[in-house]
């Protein structure tokens, strides 16, 4: 019987059908797992070294860990042991180059070249810093800081994997700050004084050496007097080098005029070389070889008297007139400057003919009337000064440049007394008044007159303390004297603060002082000339100055300053001083290694802060520069001076340098 499914689908041959699509499905099969051995093979080869790297990479990283902490543990012991090598002093710090730590009990110090603790490499360099001219670090250019060094710290080592950690950081000089202040006479002595001097008028001062080998606020009356001829009351002083004018004026007792010859000696002896005579002097101006008198006489109100004659004679004279008609009124105050003369006669200033001293000289413009009347007068360049009695304001400042046009361009009200007498520095910058005593306002004066024009303000002011002054002078040093009668009637006054004179010396004279005047010698000598009511001896000679010889420049060098025992960083220098009107003080240091181990005596080089020779240091401060180059300025140093120069327009008025602070690093 024939089965359906036989009939349906036919057995296939052998050879065809069923054995063919059997072998191509085998065939399949083998090249299907020979592309996933393939795959496999390729995904391992990728994989693999993976896998293994981090199976290494995880066995081996605690110990890389391990090696990385213990490294950093011996750079930091190496940091602290350079830390702890500075704090005993800049001068253990070693030069540029590669050294290790070496502990020694409890004390570190640095060895040249590497170590190897605990199997690593450790290495410390030192290498130098470069700044620019800012004080900046540069990493090239620049130039060297000697207090300032690089330190790099290196660790390494090799297994299990090479590595190292490395750490920089900069080693200073600066652990201390430490001052050295000179301020005291002592210290200051100590110094080289050229054309400059010391003194103790406040704790301890360098100024110029203004004039005198005595102390203008210690005067005494050790030095002699001189009684003039006759019996009068001298009133009126003027002075030059080796001369003192002098003359009456309280009453006709005395003669007109002597002239007094001071000997160039120590101490110098005064004496009498000639007088002339006939009427009363109110005021005098001298020269070598004339005299120009202030007197009563109403036909020739200024005496003109020659003094190369003997017997003196009169040489000539102006009459005050007005218009042509004669003005009768006593002259008080006289004054020469060219050769045009100045009087003050009532509430008159006239000026006056001096291009010859022969005859009647005629005046030059015409007179101005001033508010009051005049008691002094001093001419600077196209000004005239004039202190005023009898008038709301005390000073006048006239403008005399056309003698044909007078007017007054500025004044001074000070306290509503009488002006009684005014001085003017060399730059006509300052007025320096005196007025009648006051119940409560004070008699001295001090006002700017940097300007001409306008009311003048007063800068400062001083209180005589009862005296009724007449008189002053303003004399080297800085001082100011004024004189009078009552109280203390020779006051010195200590003027080198203008904002704040006070009072530093003073004399009693009872009989009064009715004059004053001052000179300044070549040879340093400095006197003030007064002319008192003793009437057995009216002229009277006080030395003043705070002694040295008398410059308008000079230069102050201090001594070494203190030696530490090693080479020191010098940082900082500032000093205080007070630095008047028409007077400079300015400052430089210099650094210097020892020779033969001293330090030089001379030949320091003196610079500012910048380095240079032509720049200064301030009252502010200033870093002191760096160098270290080994030849001429040095710092870090052993030695070290700094170095003051002074100096001065107004002869009158001097700097002072009141201390100077060093700040330094050991």
């Amino acid at each position: 019987m024939i089965k359906k499914n036989s009939l349906l689908h036919p057995s296939p041959r052998l050879g065809e059908g069923t054995g063919v699509r059997y072998w191509e499905k085998m065939g399949l099969h083998r090249g299907q797992s020979l592309v996933e051995i393939i795959l496999a093979m390729g995904l391992a080869a990728v994989l693999l070294p993976a896998l293994l790297t981090g199976l290494v990479t995880t066995r081996e990283g605690k110990a890389q860990q391990n090696q990385r902490l213990e490294a950093s543990a011996y750079l930091k012991e190496a940091q602290e042991a350079v830390r702890s090598v500075r704090e005993k002093g800049w001068a253990n710090v070693v030069p540029t180059g590669t050294y290790h730590p070496v502990l020694s009990g409890s004390s570190w110090s640095l060895a040249a070249g590497t170590d190897s603790p605990g199997g690593f490499t450790r290495s410390l360099v030192v290498s130098d810093v470069f700044r620019d001219a800012a004080g900046n670090i540069v990493s090239s250019g620049g130039s060297p800081d000697p207090s300032t060094r690089q330190v790099t710290t290196t660790v390494s080592w090799d297994t299990p994997t090479a590595s190292s950690v490395t750490s920089a950081f900069y080693l200073t000089r600066y652990l201390d700050n430490l001052t050295h202040v000179e301020t005291l006479q002592s210290e200051f002595d100590a110094g080289t004084k050229t054309g400059t001097s010391t003194s103790n008028s406040s704790g301890g001062e360098v100024l110029l050496g203004a004039g005198g080998y005595g102390n203008w606020c210690e005067p005494n009356l050790n030095l002699s007097s001189l009684d003039l001829p006759k019996n009068g009351v001298a009133n009126a002083i003027s002075a030059i080098v080796g001369r003192a004018f002098a003359g009456t004026g309280e009453n006709a007792s005395g003669v007109s005029f002597a002239n007094v010859q001071i000997t160039n000696a120590d101490p110098p002896v005064p004496s009498v070389l000639g007088t002339y005579n006939g009427f009363k002097t109110n005021g005098i101006f001298g020269e070598t070889d004339y005299a120009y008198l202030a007197t009563d006489n109403n036909s020739k109100e200024v005496e003109i008297i020659n003094l190369t004659t003997n017997p003196y004679s009169e040489a000539g004279w102006f009459n005050t007139t007005i218009l042509g008609f004669p003005v009768n009124a006593d002259a008080t105050a006289v004054y020469v400057s060219g050769n045009r003369g100045y009087v003050t006669a009532g509430s008159w200033l006239y000026v006056f003919d001096l291009s010859s001293k022969s005859g009647s000289r005629p005046p030059v413009g015409f007179p101005h009337l001033l508010v009051g009347t005049g008691t002094s007068i001093v001419v600077s360049g196209n000004y005239a000064f004039v202190s005023v009695s009898g008038s709301p304001i005390e000073m006048q400042i006239i403008d005399v440049s056309n003698p044909w046009s007078i007017f007054q361009a500025g004044y001074a009200d000070v306290n509503g007394q009488d002006g009684k007498h005014v001085f003017i520095n060399s730059t006509a910058t300052r007025a320096y008044l005196v007025t009648n005593a006051s119940a409560s306002l004070a008699e001295f004066f001090i006002i700017n007159t940097s300007s001409k024009s306008g009311s003048r303000p007063t800068i400062s002011s001083y209180d005589a303390n009862g005296m009724n002054p007449k008189d002053l002078a303003v004399v080297t040093g800085n001082k100011a004297i004024i004189v009078g009668s009552g109280a203390e009637e020779y006051q010195v006054i200590d003027i080198a603060d203008e904002t704040q004179p006070v009072r530093c010396g003073g004399l009693n004279l009872d009989t009064g002082v009715n004059g004053i005047a001052s000179v300044l010698e070549p040879d340093g000598d400095a006197f003030s000339y007064i002319i008192t009511g003793d009437a057995s001896s009216e002229f009277k000679i006080i030395e003043g100055g705070p002694g040295g010889q008398y410059s308008t420049s000079g230069t102050f060098e201090s001594a070494t300053f203190p030696d530490v025992g090693y080479s020191t960083a010098f940082n900082y220098m500032s000093y205080t001083a007070t630095v008047p009107a028409n007077t400079t003080l300015q400052l430089q240091v210099a650094g210097a290694d020892q020779v033969s181990g001293s330090c030089p005596s001379s030949g320091y080089v003196f610079l500012g802060p910048d380095g240079t020779s032509n720049k200064f240091f301030s009252a502010t401060g200033g870093p002191i520069p760096l160098n270290d180059d080994g030849t001429g300025y040095e710092n870090p140093a052993r030695c070290l001076r700094y170095k003051a120069y002074l100096s001065t327009t107004d002869t009158f008025a001097s700097p002072v340098l009141n201390d100077v602070t060093v700040n330094y690093s050991p």
